[in-house]
């Protein structure tokens, strides 16, 4: 199981959570395009107990990225990709170099692939789109783009939540020899 101290470095929105069920919970039109909901929100707090039974696999456990006032607090980046590593260390070559100092790789379930979160604070809601998309592209200008990023616009408001990491692949923070310190 992910450490709670591990787990802190996210920022989690606590007050809900959504959990998977096995079948469509919701239809929801956005943009044109039909999405099938299968998480549902629980409207309690993800406190430990919830954690413990998603990290041993009885119930799978999203969290939102978007809070209630419309503020992100991170810029993640889901690889689906082959190769994790070559992906965590060129994104990690270009954060460095725009100035980001914290941010953690976590494992999924599905070995190889990671969720990288940007730890950026308290952000607006469409600095935070923006955000997403710039350091998207750049990522895109040095490698073929196998990820998501959140938050999205692509996608309804309530599909930009992520499942729980599992486990921590690496975390960098804050460097000396930042260009923005």
């Amino acid at each position: 199981m992910i450490s709670p101290m591990d787990m802190s470095l996210i920022k989690i929105i606590g007050d809900h959570y959504y959990i998977r069920r096995d079948k469509i919970v919701n239809k929801t039109t956005h943009r044109g395009r039909l999405f099938f909901d299968k998480f549902e929100r629980v409207d309690a707090p993800l406190n430990l107990n919830v954690m413990r039974e998603h990290a041993a696999k009885k119930i799978v456990v999203a969290h939102d990225l978007i809070t209630k006032d419309n503020k992100v607090e991170n810029i993640v980046f889901d690889y689906n990709g082959f190769n994790a590593e070559r992906f965590y260390h060129r994104a990690q070559l270009i954060l460095r170099e725009e100035g980001f100092i914290n941010f953690t790789a976590y494992k999924t379930k599905t070995p190889g692939h990671l969720h990288l979160y940007i730890h950026k604070g308290h952000t607006a809601l469409n600095e935070g789109y923006s955000l997403a998309s710039k350091l998207s592209m750049m990522f895109a200008s040095k490698m073929p783009v196998e990820w998501k990023v959140f938050p999205s616009m692509d996608v309804p408001r309530e599909f930009n939540i992520l499942i729980l990491p599992y486990e921590v692949y690496q975390k960098e923070r804050g460097s000396s020899w930042s260009k923005h310190m």
